[in-house]
């Protein structure tokens, strides 16, 4: 699996042929009736049968590269080492192995090694945010109720 630190920013020239192509694709998108449509690769004259839904995922990430944002794909079902999985979450690896071993997420061991499948680090990861919102509001309601700070 590529690393996180590997990801970079598209150039103005991919930006600029992202958006041309994404235009084109989301008009083409809404005349699709079928589920497989057949595209041509011009170059090639090759046509293939690609998925509607993966036409439209393609779509999305053509968007976001014309906004100048750096992509990654990862499979749902990918398992991450407990490495990976820790500078996702932007924290060290002890720190993540002791969440695992307290339970807090899930994972499996290959032999000495421990897995952690992407979903569940993604879950995690939210429901950290979710807390940590969570806790600012309360420090705000508790400092308006003091009189500390003026809504």
């Amino acid at each position: 699996m590529e690393t996180y630190k590997n990801i970079k920013r598209p150039s103005k020239e991919e930006q600029e042929l992202a958006m041309q192509s994404y235009d084109a694709l989301a008009s083409v998108l809404e005349q699709l009736k079928s589920e497989n449509p057949e595209i041509e690769i011009e170059e090639t004259e090759e046509k293939i049968k690609i998925p509607l839904r993966v036409l439209k995922l393609l779509a999305k990430i053509l968007k976001v590269t014309s906004q100048g944002n750096p992509i990654s794909i990862v499979p749902i079902a990918t398992e991450m080492t407990t490495q990976a999985a820790a500078e996702f979450l932007g924290c060290s690896r002890p720190h993540l192995v002791k969440l695992l071993e307290e339970g807090k997420i899930p994972f499996a061991k290959v032999g000495k090694h421990r897995r952690v499948k992407f979903e569940d680090i993604v879950k995690h990861k939210e429901e950290m945010k979710s807390n940590q919102e969570q806790l600012l509001m309360d420090m705000m309601k508790s400092d308006e109720e003091l009189g500390l700070y003026d809504s």
